[in-house]
């Protein structure tokens, strides 16, 4: 079941009403767990073993953990036993095959017998809650939260459905406390609750799916590609990709707040940032902090030599690459992204100079512009990494994107990959929308003030009602809604 479902928006509804005329707490947490349960299961029924057995060992884990709190061999094993079965469920489920490939790799030059594995079907989201039970772990151990008592509530936890496949990945002590709260229907929860899940629907179905058409024609037939349409393609995608996270995001906070339970923030408009490291704290918030707190500081972050500062920012982001996808083009992605981060880092002093030659303030409008289309430019090429289905590909369109700028008659090559005027202008449209959503959430909470339904209002919900029923339309005759990207992660 995804958000962009018929079977979601009659889902919802139900679980909704159902939550709240329930009449105790004990009653909820159950309830949410079953239809945390039933929402998991409506991908590959059979995968929710893998998140009992995740949350059995945490719950179990954690509160052994407080039981030898002052044995520390003891509270260590209950500390890292854990922690490996977690790991070990997402190394076979997710890195399986490439950890396969590599052992292949090298065994056919030393004459090994090859390793043949049996299909594995990724299971949704095994990322996203791996790392979220990992982090309740490390929070217990190291005495930051208590151990939770309740193995449903604890259950509940790990399974909350709207942010379950996709984040994002909450903190324990932001998330538990308010699902054993008592929450009573609030006007001001529906409504801001209908504004978030309004402005995701928007992202995902008016732009990230209509923009996912012009950029799979291109990065899914790289030979027909030349330099203008793989750069158009990366441009879009990196909108196509942040309105598809982002607005996934959107409809899974939205969905929570109408049960009066509020996610952490995910996004903050990334594409307005003036610096790599300033991307990374505005771009999947909740990952990077959580690197941040349990590897980047633990690894001494920035408080060490200079050479093992670099290494720590290095080690931080092939982690991250290696966190997003089981192939080399993400790992790639990663290391790139170090290497931006301790370029930025080593550079610092000659780029003030030259800002001091060049007589512009560094933070003055010119230099500021500077900044942020420079971190655009920068984040976009890392996409092609990213985007590109296997590492053949991203040779074919790294080659196109600096050698395939001859003679060329673009209206012919959007033509061929079927992009006529219409769709561009819904491209652009698309696009636009997007700046205008992240300038001005107005667009969708309207006037009358917090809570109250004006006339202006209701319009602005009935309008934007419209345009995505429109573009749901446009995309079902077109084979259907896409699904959510990191959904895959």
């Amino acid at each position: 079941m995804v958000f962009n479902s018929l079977e979601f928006l009659l889902f919802f509804p139900v679980v909704l009403v159902i939550y709240y005329i329930l009449p105790s707490q004990r009653l909820r947490i159950w309830f949410l767990l079953f239809a945390s349960c039933y929402f998991y299961m409506s991908f590959i029924p059979v995968y929710v073993v893998i998140l009992i057995i995740s949350g059995f060992v945490d719950y179990t884990g954690s509160n052994l953990i407080e039981k030898f709190w002052d044995r520390p061999k003891l509270k260590r094993l209950c500390f890292l036993v854990p922690i490996v079965i977690d790991l070990l469920l997402l190394g076979y489920f997710k890195y399986a095959y490439f950890t396969a490939d590599i052992i292949n790799f090298f065994g056919l030059k030393f004459g090994f017998d090859t390793i043949v594995l049996p299909k594995i079907i990724l299971p949704i989201g095994i990322s996203f809650h791996t790392f979220q039970g990992i982090g309740y772990m490390v929070d217990v151990y190291k005495g930051k939260i208590k151990a939770e008592k309740n193995p449903v509530t604890y259950s509940l936890y790990l399974m909350f459905f709207p942010q379950l496949v996709a984040g994002p990945i909450e903190r324990p002590d932001n998330l538990l406390p308010q699902l054993k709260a008592w929450h009573d229907p609030k006007t001001e929860d529906f409504t801001e609750g209908i504004r978030l899940a309004l402005r995701g629907f928007i992202k995902k179905l008016v732009v990230a799916d209509l923009s996912a058409r012009f950029v799979d024609g291109v990065y899914n037939n790289p030979h027909g590609a030349n330099g203008p349409l793989v750069a158009l393609a990366t441009v879009l995608f990196a909108f196509q990709i942040y309105c598809d996270f982002s607005g996934y995001t959107d409809i899974a906070t939205g969905c929570a707040r109408m049960m009066g339970i509020k996610l952490i923030k995910n996004f903050d408009r990334p594409y307005t940032s003036k610096s790599i490291r300033e991307f990374w704290s505005r771009w999947h918030i909740s990952l990077s902090g959580w690197f941040r707190d349990y590897l980047y500081i633990p690894l001494g972050g920035n408080r060490v030599r200079l050479p093992r500062y670099l290494a720590n920012l290095m080690i931080v982001f092939l982690v991250s690459g290696i966190w997003h996808g089981a192939d080399w083009t993400f790992v790639i992605w990663g290391v790139l992204h170090g290497l931006y981060q301790i370029t930025g880092h080593l550079t610092r002093g000659m780029r003030d100079k030259i800002y001091a030659r060049l007589k512009l303030d560094p933070a003055g409008k010119i230099a500021m512009a500077a900044k942020n289309a420079c971190t655009f430019v920068l984040v976009c090429f890392a996409w092609i990494f990213f985007r590109a289905n296997n590492v053949n590909d991203l040779g074919i369109l790294l080659n196109r994107l600096f050698f395939g700028w001859g003679d060329l008659d673009i209206w012919a090559s959007l033509s061929g990959i079927g992009y006529g005027a219409a769709q561009i202008a819904t491209t652009v449209l698309s696009v636009y929308i997007i700046s205008v959503l992240d300038v001005s959430p107005g667009l969708v909470s309207g006037g009358g003030g917090e809570g109250k339904f004006g006339f202006l209002y209701i319009n602005r919900y009935v309008l934007c009602v419209w345009v995505i029923a429109f573009a749901w339309l446009v995309l079902l005759a077109g084979g259907g809604a896409g699904a959510f990207i990191y959904f895959q992660f």
